[in-house]
């Protein structure tokens, strides 16, 4: 799994999610396309396609689980100001 380097620039954590979900969607097709070849039995190795499936899954685990946390951030600081 590619890992995101911290940035100075601005919009810099806009650019890391847009690119954390880019990366999500490729894993996400890459997983669709193994599970495709072992239905119709030309995946060589079913491991492949197991671990592209895991990827996948925690992949979008994390990005649902950043998604929740950055919503409550939001909240709670709109909660502040009020």
């Amino acid at each position: 799994m590619p890992q995101v380097q911290p940035s100075t620039d601005n919009g810099a954590f806009g650019d890391s999610l847009t690119g954390a979900l880019s990366d999500l969607q490729g894993l996400q097709s890459t997983s669709n396309t193994m599970a495709v070849k072992a239905a119709t039995g030309s995946l060589d190795d079913i491991h492949q396609a197991t671990i592209a499936s895991a990827r996948a899954a925690v992949t979008l685990e994390l990005v649902s689980t950043l998604r929740i946390r950055g919503v409550d951030a939001f909240n709670e600081i709109m909660r502040m100001q009020a």
